[in-house]
């Protein structure tokens, strides 16, 4: 693993073709400041730039992933978006689509904006020792990162609900139970597993996973599956991935049994 860039609040980290990006502000239990966001931001949009990289992974330093906005900040009337870049919204990330899997390595404290967090990432593995939920009910306000746009559209409705309006926490074996999180393993083990769920997919051709992810981004934004802009999409992202270099290749190694060598194109 080689250090690319390094921020006070979060840092990107190269392991291969996956990049790390952490929280990295452990002795705010990684809250979200404007530093933070700001970071984070530029991180994503490096991993995006890069063909090298083919699966982004975040995670937390310290104990927590996560622990939501940084009130400090918010009680002195700062921002905590990214400078220049509201857009990008909470935490650089909720806001802030890239075309590669992201896979949240959820290592600690994650409730509130760190379950936002969770929730806008494609992949999660969350410790066996942390809960995720929206507690911002019992404090007179809702989850506005993202949460309860998120939410109904990866859980059961009345699941959603129960989580959204009473603010209680779910437990890492109830968030697998229900399908949130991909994997729930020992904290040690959270940022080695998530590692090894992105080179596993980063294995694929690069092209075609960043097809993937979008097919199935519109999907679940379409209201059927039969809705035909859907099918029309589909249709055209066919004539692309099979017009290109890595279709033949991947066709061309698996006929000579050897591995494919993607160049994206």
């Amino acid at each position: 693993m080689t250090a690319d860039t390094v921020e006070t609040a979060a840092k990107l980290e190269r392991a291969g073709s996956v990049g790390i990006i952490t929280l990295n502000r452990p002795q705010a239990l990684n809250a979200v400041n404007a530093d933070l966001s700001g970071a984070v931001g530029a991180a994503l949009e490096e991993i995006n730039a890069d063909p090298a990289i083919r699966v982004g992974v975040v995670t937390g330093a310290g104990r927590a992933f996560c622990a939501g906005a940084d009130l400090k900040a918010i009680a002195a009337g700062e921002p905590v978006t990214a400078p220049g870049h509201p857009e990008w919204g909470f935490a650089g990330l909720v806001e802030h689509p890239i075309d590669k899997p992201l896979v949240a390595a959820v290592n600690g404290f994650a409730l509130g904006g760190g379950t936002e967090i969770l929730l806008a990432c494609d992949l999660a593995v969350l410790s066996q020792e942390a809960a995720l939920g929206l507690p911002e009910v019992k404090r007179g306000l809702f989850a506005a990162a993202g949460g309860l746009i998120h939410l109904p559209r990866q859980l059961p409705i009345k699941i959603a609900m129960e989580v959204a309006l009473t603010g209680e926490p779910m437990s890492a074996t109830e968030a697998l139970r229900w399908g949130l999180v991909n994997r729930v393993v020992p904290t040690d083990r959270v940022l080695a597993e998530a590692v090894g769920l992105a080179e596993r997919i980063a294995r694929n051709a690069p092209l075609s996973l960043r097809t993937s992810k979008k097919m199935m981004q519109r999907a679940v934004g379409a209201g059927s599956d039969w809705d035909r802009d859907l099918w029309a999409r589909q249709a055209s992202e066919i004539r692309t991935i099979f017009a290109s270099h890595d279709a033949t290749e991947g066709a061309t190694a698996f006929a000579e049994k050897r591995e494919p060598l993607w160049t994206g194109t």
